[in-house]
């Protein structure tokens, strides 16, 4: 509807008001129009055309706005006008119902729902969280370990779901439980790229659920590194020519496993630590004194074997896998225990914890992982030795022994 349409002059709102500020008009703060009195007797009344408000302005209470300027005519056509609107009767006052306040006083709120009908909830605290999701109370989860895997994908999933693990689609189901691998994951077993790529799944999940999976480094990792980085690159052996290549197939080199390599899982690999301690066990792949040619600390040790696969010298390499793959310095009743004391007071811990050397060999079972004389080795469990000092953890799963999934600290 048009504005200001059917709207008519009443008694009273003659030019005698005072006009109405044009819109965007500005008036000095603090200035207020005095509005006249009006006058007792009747005036004519006005014509409808002389009422009407100019287009643009907005009609006042009980006047009309005083004349503007027209604002530009739109070029639609106006609608119709409505019907005109019948005026309001004299009397009717817009605040009339409304109480007069004097200065200084306000209209006190009134709440909309009563005191006694508003609902309460009673606030839980909920108690802060240490670091990650982990909360205060709860501190870290029970300890695990594995031993050497060498590809056996189906027996590592069969043994780390019995212990709970991991559920029946192969995903992590421990929480906040921290799990250690020992090193070893590829070569003489069927399928070493899919042990790797289920530790590295694992490790994410674990750390999204609030606990953690890692692993060691393994002498058969230096060796698939050195196979892939290296080929068969001559490197001094100690015993004449050798490469990496050649060393890397006579110990079990699966070919598939090769072909399967990729970058991801060689970075991965090229970063895994050579040593750790939790919970006063220090966690090494190899039962071996070697490493402290490379350390006087945990640290020190991890920083110079990483250090060392970073130059990519073929021939440091090679060192360090021959020194990774030394063997059984701990199992002499009376020199394996100094050996063990050696380690445990120069990097920490109360007991030393290994993979490597399958326990069949410590037991003297059988002499060598070929041996298919006398059956299959009979692996309960872990082997405790060295004056209770060394825990075994290889159980001999290439031959026919078992892959161990243990929980730290022993029953002893």
């Amino acid at each position: 509807m048009t504005q200001g349409a059917g709207l008519e002059a009443t008694a009273g709102t003659t030019a005698a008001n005072p006009p109405v500020p044009a819109y965007g008009a500005s008036t000095p703060p603090g200035t207020v129009p005095s509005a006249p009195s009006v006058p007792s007797a009747p005036t004519p009344s006005v014509p409808v055309a002389q009422a009407r408000v100019p287009r643009g302005e907005s009609p006042a209470p009980t006047a009309p706005s005083a004349p503007a300027s027209p604002a530009p005519a739109p070029s639609a056509p106006e609608p119709t006008p409505a019907a005109p609107a019948q005026a309001p009767p004299r009397e009717y006052t817009p605040t009339e119902r409304l109480p007069v306040m004097g200065p200084g006083h306000t209209i006190p709120d009134t709440p909309l729902v009563p005191p006694q009908d508003r609902p309460t909830v009673a606030l839980t605290q909920v108690p802060e969280p240490e670091e990650g999701p982990l909360a205060e109370s709860e501190g870290p989860g029970p300890l695990y370990v594995v031993g050497d895997v060498h590809g056996y994908y189906d027996e590592l999933r069969e043994a780390l779901a019995a212990e709970g693990l991991i559920d029946a689609k192969g995903n992590w189901s421990a929480g906040n439980t921290r799990l250690w691998f020992l090193g070893d994951f590829t070569d003489r077993g069927p399928d070493g790229i899919g042990v790797i790529d289920l530790v590295m799944q694992l490790s994410a999940e674990a750390a999204a659920a609030g606990g953690y999976c890692k692993a060691l480094m393994g002498n058969h990792e230096l060796l698939l590194i050195g196979a892939k980085r290296f080929g068969d690159t001559p490197v001094n052996s100690g015993a004449g020519t050798a490469s990496f290549q050649a060393a890397w197939l006579l110990n079990g080199g699966q070919r598939s496993d090769m072909e399967r390599l990729e970058d991801h899982h060689l970075q991965w690999m090229s970063r895994l630590d050579a040593m750790a301690e939790e919970d006063g066990h220090l966690l090494v792949h190899s039962d071996t004194t070697a490493y402290l040619e490379y350390g006087d600390s945990i640290e020190a040790v991890n920083d110079t074997v990483t250090e060392t696969l970073q130059r990519a010298d073929a021939d440091e390499c090679w060192d360090l896998f021959r020194k990774f793959t030394k063997r059984f310095a701990f199992r002499d009743e009376d020199s394996g225990p100094m050996a063990v004391r050696e380690l445990l007071d120069a990097y920490g811990g109360q007991r030393i914890v290994h993979g490597h050397s399958p326990i069949p060999y410590l037991l003297g079972e059988v002499g060598s992982e070929d041996d298919e004389d006398g059956g299959a080795p009979v692996v309960e469990g872990p082997h405790v030795y060295a004056d209770q000092l060394a825990v075994a953890m290889d159980g001999g799963v290439t031959m026919a022994g078992k892959l161990l999934v243990v929980q730290l600290p022993l029953d002893d």
